[in-house]
């Protein structure tokens, strides 16, 4: 088939052009598109080659499109519009019009893309913004794949579950005109369901195969959380599929670390409300922009000093004065994962660097309106085993092929 030529639209700093990279498909990225001064900075320093545009999409021409050429778009649209904490503005947010144009370009290139990858929270599934996405796959011709995946379904102890659709367009349908094409879409998903392969994803949250009186004779509620979400973290701890935290931390230099300990302060207006991991956790909550400046929602936390039991530091600790508190939650040595972590966390190679202008607070906030770029490489390497002729048992496809696209 030769290099397919990618469109990469909202590239951030870069994640879809690292899954391209990992995913082992003969690929360019022609160009990549976006308004984020910082983000684009840092893409530049990693992908200096790249054809990189810091311009709105809606200002660049259907001429501009088919004189790029392309075969596959792969886009995260901005995610706002459609968080659960967020006002849910869908269609009507502004930050939502480059979509809507993009899906007004689509049908009218001289040439349609035959592939596309696109990335949203979930809430996206439910919007009229997705809606308006499948009318427009539909009337194109593509078949398509929806799915919400977190990356604990690869191996990586941390949750940060997403939306996901993965379309194909067969050779004959490769012109402007529509066609009336049979589909296959998954509805509504929820974190527990896993259509997709199952060598590439399996529930997020799984059994531990344990007694239940050996389950609930471990659940010690000293912090503020509900029985079930103790359940919940010790059920993801006993997941042997997922690798431990450890894996993913840099080495572990005290002096490096120490700017990451957090506050007397943050500790005790936040303590009872912290998620806190250890190294040989095989869990970790969903990093997000807000990382490094706030506390309660926005990713996990690391003890540093195993040598203290995290019960005994919690246990009583509403009736102690604020001193006492601040001494017994000083002796877990609580951190945040650096930037370099969480970035490893997602999926990021090695060799992805941030420019040094980049501050921490800067580095975590790109991060946090990232992807993971291991549940990416796998969705690549799924999009393009269901291409025509190509066999799901041929040497560069990692997983088997998918019932929507080869049904």
């Amino acid at each position: 088939m030769g290099y397919l030529r990618v469109l990469e639209l909202y590239s951030g700093i870069g994640g879809m052009h690292y899954a391209l990279k990992e995913s082992g498909i003969p690929a360019q990225v022609v160009a990549a598109i976006d308004i984020n001064t910082t983000a684009n900075q840092i893409y530049k320093h990693n992908f200096p080659d790249t054809p990189l545009w810091n311009k709105t999409i809606e200002g660049i021409t259907l001429d501009d499109f088919n004189k790029l050429s392309f075969d596959m778009i792969m886009m995260s649209p901005p995610c706002q519009p459609f968080t659960r904490i967020g006002l849910q503005g869908d269609i009507a947010d502004n930050r939502t019009k480059s979509f809507l144009y993009i899906l007004d370009i689509l049908p009218r290139l001289c040439k349609l893309p035959r592939f596309i990858v696109l990335e949203n929270v979930k809430g996206f599934e439910k919007s009229s913004a997705r809606t308006l996405l499948i009318k427009t796959l539909i009337d194109c011709g593509y078949t398509f794949q929806e799915v919400m995946v977190s990356p604990t379904s690869v191996g990586i102890p941390n949750s940060r579950l997403r939306y996901f659709l993965i379309a194909l367009i067969s050779a004959e349908n490769l012109s402007t005109q529509t066609s009336s094409k049979t589909f296959d879409a998954f509805p509504h998903l929820d974190e527990s369901e896993s259509p997709l392969h199952p060598s590439f994803l399996s529930p997020t949250c799984i059994s531990t195969g344990l007694p239940e009186e050996e389950i609930h004779s471990g659940l010690v509620l000293y912090k503020r959380e509900s029985r079930m979400d103790a359940q919940r973290k010790m059920n993801q701890n006993h997941d042997l599929s997922v690798r431990q935290i450890q894996d993913f931390l840099e080495p572990q230099r005290e002096e490096n670390m120490e700017r990451y300990l957090l506050s007397p302060k943050t500790l005790l207006r936040y303590g009872l409300l912290l998620d806190i991991v250890q190294p040989k956790c095989r869990r970790s909550v969903c990093f997000t922009k807000g990382y490094g400046r706030y506390v309660e929602g926005t990713g996990s936390v690391l003890q540093c000093c195993m040598e203290t039991e995290i019960d005994s530091v919690f246990t009583g600790l509403d009736q102690l004065s604020e001193e006492e508190k601040l001494q017994q939650l000083l002796k877990l040595k609580l951190r945040y994962f650096s930037p370099r972590e969480v970035a490893n966390l997602m999926g990021f190679p090695q060799h992805f660097s941030f420019p040094e202008n980049i501050s921490t607070i800067q580095q975590y906030r790109v991060l946090g309106n990232s992807l993971n770029v291991l549940v990416v490489t796998k969705l690549l390497q799924l999009l393009l085993s269901s291409r025509p002729g190509h066999s799901a048992g041929d040497e560069d496809s990692a997983v088997g092929c998918s019932s929507s696209f080869c049904g």
